[in-house]
Formats: C-alpha cells, sequence, structure tokens
C-alpha cells in the first residue's frame, strides 16, 4: 500500500487559536497563509483552517463501542509510537479528550489505538495506530 497525502479544509472561528493548536500542541508545520486561512502539514498531508465562525457547529454523536463518536471529523492514522507519544503530550497538556486514548478490537482483527479530541474551534480531530498497518481494513 502506497501513502498518498490528502487534503482537507475545515472551519475555524480563530486562525490564533488555530495555530497554537494545530502547530503548538500537535507539532504540524504551517505552510502558505493569508488573514483569512492557514494551511499546516498535518504528518506529509494538508489541512487548511479557513477562517468561518459561522460554521463551526456542534457534531451529531454516534454510537460505537459505547462510546459518543462525533459524526463530523477527521483524523490520522499513525505509528502506534507516534500515536502513544501524541497520547502522552496531549494528556501532559490537560487536554480534554472527548474518547480518552484506548485499545479497540484489542486481540481481533483490526486491533487499532484510538483517541478523540476537539480543536479550539470544535473541530473532532480523531487519531488512531495499528498494530499491524496491514489490518486497517480488516473485518
Amino acid at each position: 500500500m502506497s501513502i498518498r497525502p490528502f487534503h482537507l479544509a475545515f472551519p475555524v472561528d480563530d486562525l490564533d487559536a488555530a495555530r497554537d493548536f494545530y502547530k503548538g500542541l500537535l507539532g504540524c508545520g504551517e505552510g502558505r497563509s493569508t488573514e483569512n486561512w492557514v494551511d499546516f502539514d498535518f504528518h506529509g498531508h494538508q489541512i487548511v483552517a479557513h477562517l468561518a465562525p459561522e460554521e463551526c457547529k456542534a457534531s451529531a454523536k454516534s454510537a460505537v463501542d459505547g462510546h459518543g463518536v462525533p459524526v463530523r471529523h477527521f483524523g490520522l492514522v499513525m505509528t502506534m509510537e507516534d500515536w502513544q507519544e501524541t497520547a502522552d503530550r496531549l494528556n501532559g497538556a490537560g487536554v480534554e479528550f472527548v474518547i480518552e486514548p484506548y485499545i479497540r478490537f484489542e486481540g481481533q482483527p483490526g486491533e487499532q489505538a484510538t483517541m478523540f479530541f476537539m480543536d479550539p474551534a470544535g473541530n473532532a480531530v480523531e487519531l488512531k495506530a495499528f498494530r499491524d498497518l496491514g489490518q486497517l481494513f480488516a473485518t
């Protein structure tokens, strides 16, 4: 499987808060920007925060494994080491998780580590990792 960068755009209500969160806390590099948007390097993928306060609304939730998963979310599949390092950094920074870091499908096909949290504009972010990336689409 080859990895191809994706592009994702999302609304924020404060570009400085988005910079503090994505660049400062998550360690994303900053790319191009204007007074209305900013590009971030999200582990080799381009995400773009657009200033659009009217679009920052709460997302519905869906029941998954006894958790309320935000329906509208984006995320990344990381290595297990990067996932753990990020979970530790977020915990250390006092980030409030929507879903605390945990292992899903333990001992089953598709075993994965996952966590959900919100950015300052209310966008839900999911980070996950697989013990075996070949199990990404396992059933």
